[in-house]
């Protein structure tokens, strides 16, 4: 990542407006820069309003700084996480008082206070937004966190914060450890469980009258809030510290994550696929809409010749505005079949997703799940208005094991040819999601090629990296051979791509 003061290349720079120096401009681009380095998308207009927005703040308002590029660079909330990480660590704080290791007192605590032998660094000196947290011992800054809390002060917040990850994170300078290791040894000292339990009884305690059970819950949320911003400032110190110790480069590979869009299907972690259902949702809305747009308007017809010369006559004879006729183009109807075993079972469950929330756009969509058996699960999405329960229901109820439970497409096919074969026509799109990995059972790929030719269009996707294809027991070429196009869909944004083009 370049630092703040590094070389930036200015062929592409974009005018500077009145009032921003060649300081801050240098600056900005740099930020930009990192921020489509991290994936990102930024535009020129984009970059724009950024420097405009800069002239109408306060510089040296962190905080207001942060959301005013935020407001004008983000489009998409699933993208403000790795915003703030890329902020933070390009414009993070490298003073003296972030270095790990020469802190000019030990730590005040009791035994509980020491790991493995060493004990945590010192929490001498006063931490970021003072707060004076050096001669505290451990039940004092448990109790001034706590008043913290209850009060909402954010500015005693940040130095609590500053001063638990002073004396409980047990950085070292130099020491290959990621951030998540120092935020858990964190956060384990300071029981936020605990005192948030605490928080609800002081409140009910201090209540007037008997609240009710939205009062309680209001209150719940509201001191939940609150911890979350205190994790989050603890967060912020802790990777502070980090860059004054390795240097904003190293970090920045260090943190950068993909975006939601860009996280692979078959390798995505819990968290990973949280946030992949709740990118799902504006991804549906947007393609139901593009593909709306692009049937309306697309391309023109054969010239109307009757038309054509009717409306010349306005222009004394002259056909000057040829008129054509527009087709009316007939919306395709769907077939999915998915391989729902293993690894691929969370690809096939996102692409069923994403097709039946925008099923507006296709005449019909039917679904079918295999393993080694294959059982259509049409049924689970009508008059659903919650697809992701249609999704689990396919995920528990759906007949799919024929003898084993494990991948056995020639068999899953043949069984899906000899039951609806029949119903696949010339307005059909079939679309085979699967890793085409056939535990070398018998391919039966002579049920592909019946398939295409009474099929419209036939794709495979497969959320396979390509390097990987036709290795070890895949056969995906051998099923190629017989479709329209073999497709790499190991993420949102591929997926994307090619269900924007198959309206």
């Amino acid at each position: 990542m370049s630092g703040a003061t590094g070389a930036v290349d200015h062929d592409d720079d974009p005018p500077v407006p009145d009032g921003l120096g060649a300081p801050i401009l240098d600056l900005l681009n740099g930020f930009v820069v990192e921020l489509r380095a991290a994936g990102l998308p930024v535009s020129l207009t984009e970059n724009l309003d950024a420097m405009e927005a800069v002239q109408h703040i306060p510089l040296e308002d962190r905080e207001a700084f942060k959301y005013a590029l935020g407001a004008t660079l983000v489009k998409s909330n699933s993208h403000w996480r790795a915003f703030e990480t890329v902020f933070e660590v390009y414009f993070s704080l490298r003073g003296p008082e972030y270095r790990l290791g020469d802190e000019e007192a030990e730590v005040d605590g009791d035994p509980g206070d020491v790991e493995g032998g060493e004990r945590l660094p010192g929490t001498g000196g006063e931490g970021r937004g003072g707060g004076g947290g050096g001669s505290m011992n451990n039940e004092e800054l448990a109790e001034a966190l706590y008043r913290a809390l209850m009060d909402g002060d954010d500015a005693m917040m940040r130095a609590l914060a500053s001063q638990s990850v002073r004396r409980f994170a047990g950085m070292e300078p130099g020491r290959p450890v990621g951030g998540t290791y120092y935020l858990y040894r964190t956060l384990r000292h300071l029981d936020l469980d605990g005192v948030l339990e605490r928080m609800l009884q002081q409140s009910e305690q201090t209540s007037p009258e008997r609240r009710s059970p939205l009062e309680d819950r209001l209150a719940r949320d509201e001191y939940e809030s609150r911890i979350d911003r205190l994790k989050k400032e603890i967060e912020a110190e802790i990777r502070r510290r980090l860059v004054a110790d390795r240097g904003v480069e190293a970090m920045a590979r260090t943190l950068r994550k993909p975006l939601p869009e860009d996280v692979d299907f078959m390798h995505a972690t819990r968290e990973e696929m949280a946030n992949l259902r709740v990118a799902l949702h504006p991804l549906t809305r947007k393609l139901a809409v593009r593909l709306a747009r692009k049937r309306r308007h697309g391309r023109k017809g054969p010239l109307d010749f009757r038309s054509t010369v009717r409306h010349s006559l306005s222009y004394g004879g002259v056909p000057a505005e040829p008129k054509f006729r527009y087709p009316r183009p007939a919306k395709p109807e769907i077939f999915v079949v998915a391989d729902i075993s293993g690894s691929v079972a969370a690809f096939a469950r996102f692409t069923l997703q994403l097709v039946h929330a925008i099923s507006g756009q296709f005449s019909k969509v039917r679904s079918f799940v295999f393993i080694d058996g294959v059982d259509e699960v049409t049924r689970f999405f009508e008059g659903v208005e919650d697809i992701g329960a249609a999704i689990h229901r396919v995920n528990t109820e759906a007949d799919v094991v024929w003898v084993d439970g494990h991948s056995d497409y020639g068999h899953a096919l043949e069984a899906f040819w000899s039951r609806w074969g029949h119903e696949i026509g010339p307005k059909t799109t079939v679309l085979l999601l699967g890793d085409a990995r056939n535990n070398y059972h018998a391919s039966q790929s002579w049920v592909l090629s019946e398939m295409a030719h009474r099929a419209r269009h036939m794709y495979w996707l497969n959320p396979e990296p390509s390097a990987y294809w036709d290795t070890g027991d895949s056969i995906i070429g051998e099923y190629g051979a017989h479709c329209d196009g073999v497709f790499e869909c190991r993420n949102l944004r591929q997926l994307e791509r090619f269900v924007d083009n198959l309206a």
